[in-house]
């Protein structure tokens, strides 16, 4: 049985990151991944980096050629050839820095575990025994498949991983599933000149949002040929010569529907990917989503067992994965101060066009919680940039204490908002006052001035 300072199971963004750290510090890591397509995390390969540069991709579809499907046609299949070179080149470059470590052996296999500090490793040839000291899991996350009938057994059928590989553009595709996954792809096949149907099951459109914003959002979704219906209880899926079709129910009534389409994509959530690992033999409990229970450190429930990334749950972001990585390191060799109770607030966006980014609290979590506070709000064609790149959508939003004029909460829906928050969230972290943004000099003409305006509240 081959003994090791760490075992890393899963190849992902926190788990990389500290193999490096490790092995820099001369400990013997073993890092395990299922599957060589996944060199690097899902971040790279299936998930932040490739959507988002379809998403590039789909907006240059549309300024040269909308109206047109079959030139759209053809440059999204270009498209899918680009997205693969580069999620071929970032796997493999991602390997190689780790493989060239000489204190990390990488094998690629699936891990279960045998007992509280061993772990077997089915690899294609071979099962092998690895020991470890400290062991890591890092396994990330996966596709929530619906109980649907014919679902399965369908071959048009897609979830977000798998319809990242399909290169001919569907003229009709389904989306059951309204949420953030859902909603960038409707943004994303749109743009490329797909019709797009999305099949939501709750009475409201991004709920989580404030209603101002989530109807400034569908207003935009509507303009761009994008059809919402609402209280969706999908029943069955059929494969017909055309396509597919989706059999669904109203819940409000029970009338029954059809929707026919060339292609489904499932995105109804995702879950942490525990299946296989055993972990009840090595003391780690999982809560009842199965995501598995962490202390502020990411210790898990056996104290030489660490959890990071989106297998212990909460936000599924590679950036809180890379923070997993900062609070491990903290506390195995810093000053062990760092948790995940002081990491917030986090931003995050959801990459539609335009973008909507948000930090911190909404207003209707603002009344729920009974603070006393003011509101700004501003159309995107507030700010001259907006006009000058041509996309003058979206509503920006912002909420300030009435007692203390801290920053409660920023949501912006409009150009550049991924790279805007970030501002807003640096002022928040650093527990600025309002005025802070209000008076601060940005360049003009940018779309970050438009803090200036959004944030004078006197």
């Amino acid at each position: 049985m081959k003994q090791y300072d760490a075992i890393i199971i899963g190849f992902g963004k926190g788990g990389k990151t500290l193999a490096a750290e490790l092995s820099n510090r001369n400990w013997k890591v073993a890092l395990i991944e299922r599957s060589e397509k996944m060199y690097g995390g899902a971040c790279i390969n299936v998930a932040c980096i490739p959507t988002k540069a379809l998403i590039h991709e789909a907006e240059m579809s549309t300024l040269m050629y909308q109206g047109d499907f079959k030139k759209q046609s053809n440059f999204y299949k270009l498209a899918i050839g680009r997205k693969d070179r580069l999620t071929s080149y970032l796997r493999d470059t991602n390997y190689d820095e780790l493989a060239n470590q000489s204190n990390v052996t990488i094998y690629t296999g699936t891990a279960s575990f045998t007992s509280p500090n061993t772990v077997k490793v089915k690899l294609p040839d071979e099962e092998i025994e690895l020991q470890g000291k400290e062991i890591f899991i890092n396994t990330g996350s996966t596709s929530i498949i619906p109980a649907i009938d014919g679902l399965r057994d369908s071959k048009n059928v897609y979830t977000s991983s798998t319809i990242l590989d399909l290169d001919m553009l569907p003229k009709h595709l389904i989306i059951i599933g309204g949420g953030y996954i859902g909603l960038e792809f409707a943004s994303m096949y749109a743009g490329f000149g797909s019709k797009v149907t999305i099949l939501e099951g709750g009475r409201l459109f991004m709920p989580e949002m404030d209603r101002d914003i989530a109807d400034s959002v569908l207003k935009v979704f509507e303009t761009k040929g994008i059809e919402t219906r609402f209280n969706v209880r999908a029943q069955s899926v059929h494969d017909t010569p055309d396509g597919v079709t989706v059999a669904y129910t109203d819940a409000s009534d029970g009338t029954p529907y059809f929707v026919e389409g060339d292609a489904i994509l499932i995105a109804t959530g995702r879950k942490p990917m525990i299946e296989g690992l055993n972990l009840q033999v090595a003391d780690v409990k999982v809560d009842a989503h199965g995501a598995i229970i962490t202390d502020v450190h990411l210790h898990t429930t056996n104290p030489h067992i660490w959890a990071m990334g989106d297998v212990k749950g909460g936000p599924q972001f590679t950036y809180v994965s890379l923070d997993d990585y900062r609070i491990i390191r903290n506390k195995l060799f810093g000053d062990k101060e760092r948790t995940t109770d002081d990491r917030n607030p986090i931003a995050y966006a959801v990459f539609i066009d335009p973008p909507l980014a948000h930090v911190g609290l909404t207003e209707s979590e603002a009344l729920k919680r009974g603070y006393s506070f003011k509101v700004s709000r501003l159309p995107a064609t507030a700010v001259a940039r907006s006009r000058t790149l041509q996309q003058t959508d979206g509503l920006l939003k912002a909420i300030i204490d009435s007692h203390t004029g801290k920053i409660m909460g920023c949501t912006l829906f409009c150009a550049d908002a991924s790279e805007i928050i970030n501002i807003v969230n640096v002022a928040m972290k650093t527990g600025q006052h309002y005025t802070f943004l209000r008076d601060f000099i940005f360049t003009h003409p940018s779309m970050s001035e438009v803090l200036n305006r959004l944030f004078t509240f006197d």
